[in-house]
């Protein structure tokens, strides 16, 4: 009887189930595509699947992450978008916010005389403290891309979990949704929204109204409200 033919160029078949569950999948948001994030984590090997995610940029064993660049996160911030975001994550049990790029640039400086400063730096410390104490989501800051696929790596070594994707845009009630418009115009927040539709009652009478009846209620933010006299 011959003996079976022994092929020394075949791994051994222990070592290629071990090769085939090392490579894990990581689901990524499609607009993250062109990310260098994405391209790190094929080199550290991992397979990566895109999908339209309604929430977060990646979700790794059930942690959804939302990873934002410096100069994005300060935007998001000013333009309010991160708050939604935010509640939006806060739909998983497990969630990570990332702030890539503080080996690149200054996540904020006490530099009173830096001209290129978009938002007090106390501001960002406490928005970092609302992000931590009262939405509940771990902050961690990242050196550059590679940092952040390394991070994604060791979090997507982990026990592989399901991750669920029935996750929802958060509805918004009727007075939410008046206030988020309003909060749309720069230097409207929370606050002197609410004022404003307590005062006026609805967005129309708002804009049919003079820019001093708003000034009345709401000072000198009042004039960001002559945008709605000017054409496209």
């Amino acid at each position: 009887m011959a003996k079976p033919f022994f092929d020394i160029f075949s791994k051994p078949k222990r070592i290629r189930q071990r090769q085939e569950e090392e490579k894990q999948k990581i689901i990524i948001d499609y607009r993250e595509r062109n990310s260098l994030v994405v391209s790190s984590l094929v080199e550290l090997g991992f397979e990566t699947e895109f999908r339209e995610l309604k929430v977060a940029d990646y979700l790794i064993n059930n942690v959804a992450i939302e990873r934002k660049t410096i100069s994005d996160f300060i935007n998001s911030i000013i333009n309010k978008r991160i708050i939604r975001q935010l509640e939006e994550l806060k739909q998983y049990e497990n969630k990570l916010l990332i702030i890539e790029g503080i080996e690149e640039q200054e996540l904020y400086s006490d530099d009173t005389d830096s001209e290129s400063r978009l938002i007090h730096p106390n501001a960002i410390r406490g928005f970092l403290l609302s992000v931590t104490i009262k939405h509940k989501i771990p902050v961690i800051l990242t050196k550059n891309y590679e940092d952040t696929a390394r991070y994604l790596a060791v979090l997507a070594r982990k026990k592989e979990k399901e991750s669920s994707l029935n996750v929802t845009k958060k509805s918004l009630n009727k007075k939410e949704r008046l206030q988020f418009i309003l909060e749309g115009f720069p230097g409207i927040g929370p606050k002197t929204a609410k004022k404003l539709l307590s005062h006026f009652k609805t967005i129309k009478a708002i804009s049919n109204s003079s820019i001093e009846e708003i000034a009345k209620v709401i000072g000198k933010k009042a004039d960001i409200f002559k945008l709605l006299e000017e054409e496209y």
